[in-house]
């Protein structure tokens, strides 16, 4: 039986050998526990997480001693809302994207219905392009916390960070950057832009899932959601997961050294496949700023056509999806696209297809002629039966 072809980049990532042998390595052989300081098997630990914590920081452009671990990025995003707003006197004044991924989203929503927090929703055009002024005219009334992520996880948008952060500080506001779909694919400068929290998931740069991380600008204090231990300075309790740090880690340094030339092939191939697409499908329409967005992305829509029809005729040939992995098997349409107000049609026909640094030639001329096909077998009974 075939495999399916990958390219659905923006759920997970393949997790690179070279990283994989690193996570094998310190689950089966440096197997220690990094917060046993008696003997040489935990200070191997030690030392393994701190050179982590290195690898991380040079991505990134942090200090090692920002890097919090944690458990993947949802984790991260918890803990930088809910750790740095404490029980209010008053509701705090939070403003953030209507595209956030539901991490940030529903976490919003829950201190918002405690009655702790007033959310103020940022404007952003049928491209998902954000309105930089209103941003400065809502920081300039005030705010406990700013949430814009660097890149769309579906639409593939990447955000002007550092002209955010740039503003954020004018009005001394902290600003949370979910960085999990950007990290490692775009360059990010932590502490010269002026970030404060930034949040990273291990599995959407080609290392394991299970483990991320949390950038916090020094001086800036969290509340920890997890007790016991006192591990990580108090901020978050729990035996460190070394093995997946380590991968994370290492899966950091290598997109130091690769993440130039590999998304620069990246982009080829997503020009290629949708040129290809355009050529064959009638109608197709690419969602997002196609101007700024990430390298693997390619959002498109055939109006009048579902999206479930065309997913239930490829799915064991071609792994694409049709919105977030984190919100599939809700039976509602994507919020992105209800947020950029595109018609009904072009909602219901939305496809997300995510190419990454293991997607080959062979395999987008392969694809676009799956999907060409699969919609126009989906149009033609359409019609029949119109």
């Amino acid at each position: 039986m075939n495999t399916p072809i990958y390219l659905d980049y923006h759920a997970t990532t393949p997790t690179d050998r070279r990283v994989a042998d690193c996570v094998y390595q310190y689950m089966i052989e440096e197997f220690g526990n990094a917060s046993s300081t008696d003997h040489e098997y935990g200070d191997r630990a030690e030392a393994a997480v701190k050179q982590a914590a290195r690898h991380v920081a040079d991505l990134v452009g942090a200090l090692p001693r920002e890097i919090i671990w944690t458990s993947g990025a949802t984790e991260s995003i918890n803990l930088a809302i809910q750790g740095s707003l404490s029980s209010p006197e008053k509701p705090y004044r939070i403003a953030l994207l209507p595209i956030e991924h539901k991490a940030v989203l529903d976490t919003c929503h829950a201190l918002e219905k405690r009655g702790w927090a007033e959310l103020i929703y940022l404007r952003i055009d049928s491209k998902g392009r954000l309105d930089l002024d209103y941003l400065e005219q809502v920081c300039m009334e005030g705010l406990s916390l700013l949430c814009v992520m660097a890149a769309n996880n579906e639409i593939g948008n990447i955000y002007p960070i550092q002209a955010i952060a740039q503003i954020a500080q004018r009005y001394d506001i902290p600003f949370l950057c979910d960085g999990s779909q950007a990290v490692g694919k775009i360059p990010i400068q932590f502490q010269e832009w002026g970030i404060t929290y930034l949040a990273i998931s291990a599995h959407k740069l080609y290392g394991p899932k299970g483990v991320g991380a949390l950038v916090v600008r020094k001086g800036y204090h969290l509340e920890p959601l997890l007790f016991g231990g006192g591990h990580q300075k108090g901020t978050r309790a729990g035996t460190l997961n070394v093995p997946g740090i380590v991968g994370l880690g290492e899966a950091c340094r290598l997109r130091s050294l690769e993440m130039e030339e590999d998304e620069q092939a990246i982009a080829s191939k997503r020009d290629k496949l949708q040129s290809l697409l355009l050529a064959k499908i009638s109608g197709l329409v690419v969602n997002g700023d196609t101007t700024y967005q990430l390298a693997g992305n390619l959002h498109i829509s055939v109006p009048g056509v579902p999206n479930s029809a065309v997913i239930a005729r490829i799915r064991h040939r071609l792994a694409i999806s049709t919105g977030s992995a984190c919100s599939s098997g809700v039976e509602s349409p994507s919020h992105v696209l209800q947020s950029l107000r595109l018609p009904e049609d072009v909602v219901d026909g939305a496809l997300r297809i995510g190419i990454g640094k293991f997607t080959t030639e062979e395999e987008i001329n392969d694809a676009a002629t799956i999907l060409s096909e699969a919609i126009t077998q989906v149009q033609q009974v359409l019609c029949a039966t119109s």
